[in-house]
């Protein structure tokens, strides 16, 4: 008997053989494989699959630092991601090479933990590929015991380290370590554990994503007759991250447009009770009009949240927080004036 469905999401910088491994993981080419001389995009792309009496659904994620994939191109493929998995992964993999540590792993790493979190690393593995890379007799522990930055990784996902070589590793029969079909098998069982010890990863975004597809699926039942419970999952999704990719522009302008009429509101009544206080004819709007004018101002530049997990719902936080600081300076003016 089938378990019930185990999402997984893949994570690593371009040409460390995500999507080999995806491939690898259900012994069939099911991913594309794209090499640096590809221009075509790399998308987040999900399948779902039955391994070893699993149903698992692999999210096959861009590459970090791809040369083709600007830091903007990635954030509406990592909202994919966050709509594949909703309402969130079981297990993270994070697929290195068997090479060298080096400064761009770690940069890999911190954008990993911008894009999530360090919550990440409960529900992680590290996964090396090019295990043929490996000197004869040398495991995989051993390896990584050699540098520090990537036993302290390995430390932060639990020890949980495995080792697979998506090419010259496919029919070893003689070395059964170096062999795919053990060394995914135990991969699994490794992921397995994560799931029995914490169910799976989830934030805000990612349970907020869940009820509006399922929202959505309520809809598509009622209006759609009798289709698959897979066909109706499908098209939400797909709905939920439409609605998500065409409307976080305008929420941004509707927030700047929010911004500048609270500012105004708040040099007005501003203005009024300087009056009040002072019982002055002449109103001294014009220096709080310029103290909002240049927070406004200021507050243009601010960019868009580089992280769209979590941080997805943060422009219309981001506003808002600049009308705080808008009325800080505000009561800072009207301080000195009362002085």
């Amino acid at each position: 008997m089938e378990r019930s469905n185990t999402r997984i999401v893949l994570l690593g910088k371009t040409g460390a053989g995500k999507s080999s491994l995806a491939n690898t993981i259900f012994r069939e080419a099911t991913f594309k494989i794209n090499h640096f001389n590809d221009l075509k995009t790399h998308f987040s792309e999900a399948v779902t699959k039955s391994v070893n009496g699993r149903s698992i659904t692999l999210i096959d994620t861009p590459g970090f630092f791809d040369p083709g994939l600007s830091e903007e191109d990635m954030k509406p493929e990592m909202m994919r991601c966050i709509t594949e998995c909703a309402p969130g992964p079981h297990a993270f993999l994070i697929v290195l090479k068997v090479e060298k540590y080096t400064e761009q792993e770690k940069d890999v790493i911190t954008k990993i933990c911008e894009y999530f979190s360090e919550d990440i690393f409960k529900y992680a593995a590290v996964v090396l590929t090019q295990g043929d890379q490996l000197p004869e007799g040398m495991k995989i522990e051993e390896f990584v015991s050699e540098s520090e930055h990537m036993s302290d990784l390995v430390k932060k996902c639990s020890g949980r380290c495995h080792v697979v070589d998506n090419k010259y590793w496919k029919n070893n029969q003689q070395d059964e370590y170096r062999s795919n079909q053990f060394q995914v098998e135990q991969l699994l069982n490794t992921i397995d554990k994560i799931v029995n010890k914490g169910g799976y990863y989830t934030n805000e975004m990612l349970q907020t994503v869940e009820r509006e597809i399922q929202k959505e699926e309520e809809g598509i039942r009622l209006s759609s007759g009798n289709i698959s419970q897979e066909e109706i999952r499908q098209q939400a999704k797909s709905r939920v991250l439409k609605k998500h990719l065409n409307n976080a522009p305008r929420t941004w302008v509707r927030g700047f447009v929010c911004l500048a009429f609270i500012a105004g509101l708040i040099a007005v009544v501003s203005a009024v009770l300087i009056k009040s206080k002072f019982k002055k004819d002449e109103v001294l709007a014009t220096p709080l009009a310029t103290v909002v004018t240049e927070q406004v101002a200021d507050t243009k530049s601010v960019s868009l949240p580089a992280s769209p997990i979590e941080k997805v719902f943060k422009v219309i936080i981001t506003p808002l927080k600049a009308i705080q600081k808008i009325f800080k300076a505000v009561l800072n003016k009207l301080y000195d004036f009362y002085k």
